[in-house]
C-alpha cells in the first residue's frame, strides 16, 4: 500500500507531517511523493489566509483526480476552520483535525479499510523514503495566546491553551533523530517564544526571558551527532541579554533569527495587537548583532492591514530600508472570519494590497541579495543536502549556518569528499537564488 503526503503552511505542519509519515512506515507503508499515484493522499493544510485555505482545496482535489479511487484525508487548521466547506466537498473522503494527529495513521487505515469493503491483506516490507537525512524539524511546543487580530492560529490550535514538550522527552527525540543521520535540529512551535510557559505560574513568556528555551537548545547541543541548532519563528520580546549572551555561546546553534515583525508602522501594528512598536523591534535586531557576526536575521510582513494608509505604508517600507533584513516573507492582508481585523472598517482594496505586496517583495530581493553577497568567495561551513542541475552543469547544494544556499560544482565536491549529509567547510563561489528566511 502508498501514501502519500503533501504540507502547506508553517515548519510546525512539516515537522508534524514527518510524524504522521512514520507512522506509516512502522504500520508497512510505502510513502511516495505527492506527484505520484497512491492509495491514501493526506493534505495537511493551512488556514492562515483564505489563499491558504483555497491552496488546501486545490491540492485536496488534485489528488483525487490522481486517483480518484484513493481516500483522500484533510488534516490540520483548515480542517477546524472550514469544517463546514470540506463536508460538503464530495473529494474529501476523510477529515481529521489537530487533535487527531497523535493517532492519525491508525485512524486513517482504518476509513481506508472501511472505504475499501475488506480487512488489510499482508503489508510490504518497510521502506525508507528519505534519501539523505540532513535536518529534522521538531515541535517543542504548540498553542498561541497573543491573538493577534489578524489571526485564526489561536482557535483552531488550542484556543490559547499553551503546551511545551518536557526537555527529557525533547532529547529523546534528538536523539532519535542523531541516530538516523540527522545533522541538524530546527526547534519549532506555534509560538515558540512561549516554550516553558506552561511549566510557570507566570503566564507571559516576556518575563521568563527565553530561558526555558535556551536550556532546551543547551541540552540539545550535546546530543552527538547533532552539530547544528537552528530556531522556528521567534516574538520579538524574547530578544533580550539574558537570552541573547548564553546563546551566543553554543557553537552548535545557527544565528539565524526568524523575527516576527507584520508591519513597520506604529499605528498598524497597534490594530493588530502586536504587544511592542517599530523602535522598540529595530533595538532587537540591534541586540542580536552585539552578540552575533552578521546574523541573518528574517521576518514576515502583511501588506495592506485593515486601515493602512499610504503614509503608514511607507513607514514600513523606509522601516524595512533602513535595519537592511537577510529576507522578509510578504503576504497582503486575507480577511479571516472570525477575527476582529475581519470587521474593521477601512479595509483596502485587492488591487492596493497586490501593489503593497509587489512592491515590498521587489524590495526584498534587493535585501536578499544584499545579505548573501557578503559571503561571496569567504570560507564558509555547509550541510550539503542534494544536487541540482542548472544549464547543464550538476552542482551540490547545501546551507551555511546562516542559511545562505550555496553550490559546489560536482567535481570538485568529489575532489574534496563532500556528499549530501555531510559538513564540510567550502570557498563559496555560487550562490543559489532562494529565501533566506
Amino acid at each position: 500500500m502508498k501514501a502519500a503526503f503533501l504540507t502547506l503552511g508553517c515548519k510546525v505542519n512539516y515537522y508534524e507531517t514527518e510524524k504522521i509519515m512514520e507512522q506509516f512506515r512502522l504500520r508497512g507503508y510505502e510513502v511516495v511523493e505527492f506527484s505520484e499515484p497512491a492509495d491514501i493522499y493526506i493534505i495537511n493544510t493551512c488556514t492562515v489566509t483564505n489563499m491558504a485555505d483555497r491552496k488546501s482545496r486545490q491540492m485536496i482535489h488534485r489528488a483525487k483526480r490522481k486517483n480518484p479511487n484513493s481516500l483522500v484525508v484533510a488534516v490540520g487548521c483548515y480542517v477546524e476552520s472550514g469544517k463546514e466547506v470540506l463536508e460538503k466537498d464530495e473529494a474529501v473522503d476523510a477529515a481529521f483535525s489537530n487533535k487527531d494527529k497523535e493517532k492519525l495513521a491508525d485512524l486513517i487505515i482504518e476509513r481506508f479499510h472501511l472505504m475499501a469493503g475488506e480487512r488489510a491483506k499482508e503489508q510490504p516490507e518497510e521502506m525508507d523514503h528519505v534519501k539523505h537525512r540532513t535536518r529534522a524539524y521538531l515541535k517543542v511546543q504548540d498553542g498561541c495566546n497573543q491573538f493577534c487580530t489578524y489571526c485564526m492560529i489561536p482557535y483552531v490550535r488550542g484556543r490559547g491553551v499553551l503546551k511545551s514538550m518536557p526537555v527529557d522527552k525533547a532529547l529523546e527525540e534528538i536523539k532519535g533523530l542523531a541516530a538516523k543521520g540527522y545533522r541538524e535540529v530546527v526547534l519549532t512551535g506555534i509560538h515558540l517564544s512561549s516554550y516553558g510557559v506552561d511549566w510557570q505560574k507566570e503566564k507571559n513568556f516576556v518575563k521568563l526571558k527565553g530561558q526555558m528555551l535556551l536550556e532546551l537548545i543547551r541540552e540539545a547541543a550535546k546530543v552527538p551527532g547533532i552539530e547544528r541548532i537552528r530556531l522556528g519563528s521567534l516574538e520579538p520580546r524574547i530578544i533580550v541579554e539574558e537570552f541573547l549572551r548564553p546563546l551566543s555561546e553554543i557553537t552548535e546553534f545557527c544565528p539565524h533569527f526568524h523575527l516576527s515583525l507584520q508591519s513597520g508602522s506604529r499605528g498598524v501594528l497597534q490594530r493588530m495587537n502586536r504587544h511592542y512598536t517599530p523602535e522598540e523591534y529595530e533595538e532587537k535586531v540591534e541586540l542580536i548583532r552585539q552578540y552575533f557576526e552578521r546574523p541573518a536575521i528574517t521576518t514576515d510582513v502583511i501588506a495592506g492591514f485593515p486601515g493602512e494608509t499610504e503614509e503608514e505604508f511607507l513607514e514600513t517600507r523606509e522601516f524595512l530600508q533602513r535595519i537592511g533584513l537577510a529576507d522578509i516573507h510578504v503576504f497582503p492582508y486575507s480577511p479571516r472570519t472570525g477575527t476582529k481585523a475581519a470587521a474593521m472598517k477601512d479595509q483596502v482594496p485587492p488591487e492596493v494590497k497586490k501593489q503593497r505586496t509587489e512592491i515590498l517583495a521587489e524590495d526584498t530581493r534587493g535585501y536578499r541579495e544584499a545579505y548573501s553577497r557578503q559571503f561571496f568567495r569567504e570560507e564558509e561551513e555547509i550541510l550539503f543536502e542534494d544536487t541540482v542541475v542548472e544549464n547543464g552543469v550538476t552542482y551540490l547544494c547545501g546551507h551555511s549556518k546562516r542559511y545562505v544556499k550555496v553550490a559546489v560544482l560536482e567535481a570538485e565536491a568529489e575532489k574534496q569528499d563532500l556528499a549530501s549529509g555531510k559538513i564540510g567547510r567550502v570557498v563559496v563561489e555560487k550562490i543559489m537564488a532562494s529565501d533566506i528566511g
